[in-house]
C-alpha cells in the first residue's frame, strides 16, 4: 500500500430483516429479508475505497464456509482483502432486525465466529509499509486473542508514526469489557469514532457534547456521530464543531456508521480537515440508510454530493 489505509476488523455475513410490526411470538410476522456482506471493519473498507480512496486494504479471520463469497465482494468494492481462513470457526453471521416502523432502527443478535479469533499470528508489521492510517474496530478488543493482535499493531503504527483511529464499535460490548479496560487499552491513538451511546458511556455524561469534549481530553480528536442530529467534532476538550446530517429516507440503519467512517477517513486522508471530512462522513451515512445493508450500492452517490 502506498499512502493508503489498513483496516483492522471483521468481516460478517448480515441476515438483514426488515419488519413494519413487532415480531409476533409463535406465529410469522412478514418482512423483507436479505443475506448480504457486512462487518463493521469491512464495511469501512468498502466506503473508504466508495468515497474515492485508491489504496484500501483489510485484515480479518474468516471461516472457510464464506471466504470465497467474501473476498469476491471485497474486491470487487476496490478493497484488497488479507482474509485469514480459519478451519475450525465460521464466518461471523449477525441478524439484524430492522424496524421500519421506528425510523429504521435495528437491533442485533451476533455470532462472533471466526472474527475474534484473529490473533499475533495473523499479524505482520510489513502490512504497514507504505499506510498513512491504521483503523481499528472496537469489537476486536472484546476477546483476548483479537485484542493482543489489536494492541500490538497499534504498537507497531506509532513506532512507525502511522496515525491510528479506533471505533468503539459497542456499548453492549464495552458495558462488559469495561470502560476503564477499554479506555486503556486505546491510549495514544489519534482519533476515536464513538456513537452517541458509546460516547456517554465512556464518560458517564448523559449530554453528547459533554461526553464528546471529555473524550478529547483523553484522544486529541473524536468524531462522535448523533444519528438523526449528525456529528459532532472535539478537539483538546472542546467541541469545536456540529455537522448536520443529510436528509435521507431511512430504509435500513445499519452500517451508517461505518459509512460516515469511511468517508470521513477517505476524506482526512485526501487532504481535508476534521469538519470537511466529517460532512462526507454525514453524506455517506445519509447513503448508507437509503438502502438495505452495510455496503455502498455501485452506481450511487450520496443525497447532496455533486
Amino acid at each position: 500500500m502506498s499512502g493508503g489505509l489498513l483496516v483492522l476488523g471483521d468481516v460478517v455475513t448480515d441476515v438483514v430483516a426488515v419488519h413494519r410490526e413487532p415480531p409476533a411470538p409463535a406465529t410469522d410476522t412478514a418482512a423483507v429479508i436479505r443475506i448480504l456482506p457486512g462487518g463493521a471493519g469491512a464495511n469501512v473498507a468498502c466506503w473508504a475505497a466508495h468515497a474515492g480512496l485508491a489504496d484500501v486494504g483489510l485484515l480479518a479471520r474468516v471461516g472457510a464456509d464464506r471466504s470465497g463469497w467474501h473476498e469476491e465482494f471485497l474486491l470487487r468494492a476496490g478493497v484488497r482483502p488479507r482474509l485469514v481462513v480459519d478451519s475450525c470457526a465460521p464466518t461471523a453471521t449477525v441478524v439484524s432486525l430492522v424496524d421500519a416502523s421506528a425510523g429504521a432502527e435495528r437491533s442485533f443478535l451476533t455470532d462472533s465466529g471466526a472474527t475474534l479469533r484473529l490473533c499475533r499470528a495473523d499479524w505482520s508489521p510489513d502490512l504497514l509499509d507504505g499506510v498513512a492510517h491504521l483503523h481499528v474496530s472496537g469489537y476486536l478488543f472484546f476477546a483476548e486473542a483479537s485484542r493482543e493482535l489489536a494492541l500490538i499493531a497499534l504498537r507497531d503504527a506509532r513506532s512507525r508514526g502511522v496515525p491510528a483511529s479506533v471505533d468503539p464499535a459497542s456499548a453492549g460490548f464495552i458495558a462488559d469489557f469495561g470502560v476503564s479496560r477499554f479506555l486503556a487499552a486505546v491510549e495514544g491513538v489519534s482519533m476515536l469514532l464513538p456513537n452517541r451511546d458509546e460516547a456517554r458511556l465512556l464518560t458517564g455524561l448523559p449530554d453528547p457534547v459533554d461526553a464528546a469534549a471529555k473524550l478529547s481530553r483523553h484522544v486529541p480528536l473524536v468524531v462522535s456521530t448523533q444519528g438523526a442530529q449528525g456529528a459532532l467534532v472535539a478537539e483538546s476538550g472542546a467541541v469545536t464543531a456540529r455537522i448536520p446530517a443529510v436528509s435521507a429516507q431511512a430504509v435500513d440503519s445499519t452500517g451508517a456508521g461505518d459509512a460516515f467512517t469511511g468517508a470521513l477517513l477517505a476524506a482526512l486522508l485526501s487532504g481535508c480537515g476534521p469538519v470537511a471530512a466529517a460532512e462526507e462522513g454525514c453524506r455517506a451515512g445519509a447513503e448508507a440508510v437509503a438502502g438495505m445493508g452495510g455496503r455502498p450500492r455501485a452506481g450511487e452517490t450520496a443525497p447532496g454530493r455533486r
